[in-house]
């Protein structure tokens, strides 16, 4: 009588049996782990000395009457310090006023600025890698050798008031004279816009020459070409440069401390910041005053908590809004 006889990779349940490999899962090793660790601790802990518990404690500081230096024991005010900014401080709103005017006149301006330096340096033919890296040259310039460098050109007896004048032109205080001296900080800032140019720049390349052809056999204009073509095709970039702008110039400080500080020594070190007539008073510049100059630990950190709010709601309705008017290649927006 035959017998059925199973094959051979089959089970009682029918089941198909695993070939054996002759090898044994090995479960994860312990140790891989605490190597793991060991590589990411430095960076934990950096983050964690250096980003968490100072924002953590700058959040704790600004609920209470902490100074640093004195031996007055800290009490919980609870948010005394944010009301006395809205109510009590007539240079918290000096410095606001003074930072959105450099926010609404610096950062479009730039924008354009380095926009068209670009357009005008992609269209030259030969030559055009010189140009862009004598742009470019200004923005490696460490900040404050930059900003030494206008208050020696801008001195109200520097060279460019000399150049003026041998064209009969009365030239203006600039740094030392209040009406001129934000304007002067804009200039500075149009100087060294060399890395957004060189952005630009390569966005402009970055266009399809096919679009421009097809504009020309349907007897677009210059400008009608800049519109209706270039400007959507580096809409993407002018979002990058107006957000980062915007965040940049909210927190503006390392040139108006270099040329309030340079520009009024016969000050004390309390009084300089904002010179001339606290026109360069911004709002980092006040935050440094209260918490380096006057010590006031808790108040300065009631100030930074709000520019960090303040930084971070124009940030989302800036992304926000971006939708409407910033144009991808694959369509999207």
């Amino acid at each position: 009588m035959a017998t059925a006889v199973a094959p051979a990779g089959d089970t009682l349940g029918g089941a198909r049996r695993r070939p054996a490999t002759g090898r044994r899962r090995r479960r994860p090793s312990r140790t891989r782990w605490w190597v793991v660790l060991l590589f990411l601790s430095p960076f934990v802990v950096g983050l964690s000395v250096f980003v968490l518990y100072p924002v953590a404690a700058t959040l704790y500081y600004s609920l209470t009457n902490f100074q640093a230096g004195s031996y007055r024991p800290v009490r919980f005010v609870g948010l005394n310090n944010y009301r006395t900014l809205f109510t009590r401080s007539d240079d918290f709103w000096l410095s606001v006023r003074n930072t959105l005017w450099m926010v609404v006149v610096m950062v479009p301006l730039r924008t354009v600025w380095a926009m068209l330096t670009a357009w005008v340096i992609t269209r030259v033919k030969r030559g055009r890698n010189v140009y862009r890296t004598l742009y470019f040259l200004p923005s490696m310039v460490p900040v404050v050798a930059g900003a030494l460098s206008f208050i020696v050109l801008l001195n109200p007896v520097g060279p460019l008031n000399r150049l003026l004048g041998l064209f009969g032109v009365d030239g203006p205080g600039w740094f030392s004279d209040p009406a001129w001296s934000k304007p002067s900080l804009v200039l500075m800032a149009l100087w060294v816009s060399g890395n957004t140019m060189v952005i630009f720049s390569a966005a402009m390349l970055d266009v399809p020459r096919e679009l421009y052809e097809a504009a020309d056999l349907d007897g677009a204009g210059t400008f009608r070409k800049f519109r209706s073509i270039t400007l959507p095709a580096i809409s993407p970039v002018i979002y990058f440069s107006l957000l980062t702008g915007l965040i940049y110039t909210f927190q503006y400080f390392t040139e108006a401390f270099v040329v309030s500080g340079s520009s009024n020594v016969e000050s004390s070190s309390n009084q300089l910041l904002g010179y001339p007539a606290n026109s360069l008073l911004f709002y980092s510049t006040e935050l440094y005053r209260q918490g380096f100059s006057y010590f006031k630990t808790g108040y300065a950190s009631a100030m930074a908590w709000l520019l960090f709010l303040a930084i971070f709601a124009v940030t989302v309705v800036f992304i926000r809004a971006s939708r409407r008017f910033v144009h991808y290649a694959g369509g999207g927006r």
